[in-house]
């Protein structure tokens, strides 16, 4: 049974193996300690060790076994934030930066593919841009203003989206986008990362993290590896208490894929701006669609059934041709304030630990963009993107976003005075949780298929929200800072670094 960061199977994890790596069984040392094997992590390990640096990577889990590997993997400069807004809140110059960037990243992206000979379904295409039915078509014509001021001047309106089953209306369209097998690229990835010398450890936690002239991670099992920077890559990171969580918010987001005859849709990369919006692609023979959407804070629903039927419900009324669901999952967005990612130096913290977080549903470009920022920065070598991406920036055109987030995380803890979600653990069904209220205490209960119960705090260690219970993924998520751990309490997602502690279930 999948565990580490949900129950369900994305078409990535089931047509691509990744290389296996053996623990942490000795203290190590290297130039650079990366914490985390996603997009982020493995990027800025292969191109440290391309730049001949020594490099560690350490991963709870298997590598690529968190975020990562649920992404729908849209590698686009038409970025989940418009352009006109990335002008409001990071100027003309901004935008341009952003453009640029995940221009850029798409472009490296390809290169490795090319030197590394990886066969990962890379593709170029074009991606449609679209408005609900009967929506005025005028913020399509502002976007493409803007878009093309930031320097993406191939950027175009067309008459309608490729797509015979439905007419999307004019439509906004970005060349020269691209598609990705994301598992297949960075088992590649890392297995380019070991050639070149690099030592990569899976199942181990990185318990404590410090920076300083000798910087160290401390592992569960009592091993350390010292190193001359950190980069800590876990989607959010879990060496801050509170700086960057105040600006980011985690979201769950939902993806169903349906087979379709090959050849009935073209190939191309679709979004439309419904709220909530949604988006669209093929995989690379053309026989499954893609559908993604339906998204809510981390925590804060659990009627994931509901949603994945109203994305099939959208995906039928547009696309006739599909039949059969082969594939339903959920994966983790982080949204920043100010819609770009935090890559840079760590706020509050010594300068040789780095950090990479704030996805805002473009994580493959991101995660991309944040190897090729943090390789500059350890390499003392001045990077063009690096004041955009600043994480310890103020962005004052977002205060009114950032109040709004943190007056929904403040509502968040009147979980701790509710009833629970049943009065008694007797109640919880086989193969399910549900969070209780025992005294003054709100404790996690779970019972397996067997009919055993495990029970645990349900109280996150982070910041002490109150966790709620995920159904279609069977975990804890906290709907405070998106923390979340698996049945058992054992934790999959930052910022929290602990499991929940277990409790002792009263003798009946």
């Amino acid at each position: 049974m999948k565990d580490h960061a949900g129950q369900s199977i994305s078409v990535w994890m089931a047509t691509a193996e990744l290389p296996s790596f053996s623990k942490l069984l000795m203290n190590e040392q290297a130039d650079v300690c990366v914490v985390g094997a996603g997009i982020a992590g493995l990027t800025t390990a292969y191109l440290l060790g391309r730049a001949g640096k020594s490099v560690i990577v350490l991963d709870d889990g298997p590598i690529v076994s968190g975020e990562t590997e649920r992404t729908t993997a849209h590698l686009m400069t038409a970025l989940d934030d418009r352009y006109f807004d990335l002008e409001r809140l990071h100027g003309e110059k901004g935008a341009r930066l952003a453009a640029e960037s995940h221009s850029a990243a798409i472009n490296r992206i390809e290169e490795i593919v090319c030197e590394e000979h990886i066969d990962c379904d890379f593709e170029r295409l074009n991606g449609y841009l679209f408005m609900p039915p009967g929506k005025s078509t005028g913020i399509l014509d502002r976007e493409m203003a803007a878009a093309q001021r930031a320097g993406l001047s191939d950027v175009h309106m067309v008459a309608r989206a490729p797509i015979t089953s439905f007419d999307t209306g004019r439509t906004l369209c970005f060349p020269r986008q691209a598609q990705i097998h994301p598992i297949k690229y960075l088992a590649a990835l890392a297995q380019a990362i070991t050639r070149d010398g690099g030592r990569i450890y899976t199942g181990t936690h990185a318990a404590k993290i410090e920076g300083g002239k000798s910087a160290r991670i401390n592992t569960q099992d009592g091993h350390t590896v010292t190193a001359s920077a950190i980069v800590v890559a876990t989607n959010t990171p879990v060496n801050d208490l509170l700086a960057i969580h105040t600006k980011q918010a985690a979201y769950r987001t939902y993806v169903i894929g349906a087979t379709v005859p090959a050849g009935s849709i073209s190939k191309g990369l679709y979004w439309d701006t419904s709220d909530p919006y949604h988006y669209v692609r093929l995989s690379v023979g053309s026989d499954v669609l893609f559908v993604g959407g339906e998204d809510h804070k981390t925590g804060q629903a659990d009627d994931a059934e509901a949603r994945y039927l109203r994305l099939e419900k959208w995906a039928r009324s547009r696309f006739s041709m599909m039949t059969d669901i082969v594939f339903r999952w959920s994966g983790q967005v982080m949204e920043t304030v100010d819609g770009l990612a935090f890559i840079g130096r760590n706020p509050m913290d010594e300068p040789n630990v780095y950090i990479a977080t704030g996805d805002s549903g473009n994580g493959m470009t991101h995660g991309t963009i944040a190897g090729m920022v943090l390789t500059d920065l350890i390499q003392g070598r001045d990077n063009a993107w690096a004041t955009l991406y600043e994480p310890s920036r103020k962005t004052l055109g977002a205060l009114k976003i950032f109040a709004k987030e943190t007056l929904n995380v403040a509502a968040q803890y009147a979980g701790w005075v509710t009833p629970g979600d049943v009065k008694k653990d007797v109640l919880v069904p086989p193969g399910s949780g549900a969070v209780i209220r025992r005294g003054l205490k709100k404790i996690a209960v779970y019972r397996d298929d067997a009919g055993k119960l495990h029970e645990m705090s349900a109280v996150c260690p982070h910041l002490e929200g109150i966790v709620a219970w995920n159904p279609a993924e069977k975990t804890w998520d906290c709907p405070c800072h998106g923390s979340r751990f698996d049945r058992f309490g054992k934790v999959v997602n930052g910022p929290a670094i602990t499991d929940l502690p277990a409790e002792e279930p009263p003798a009946h």
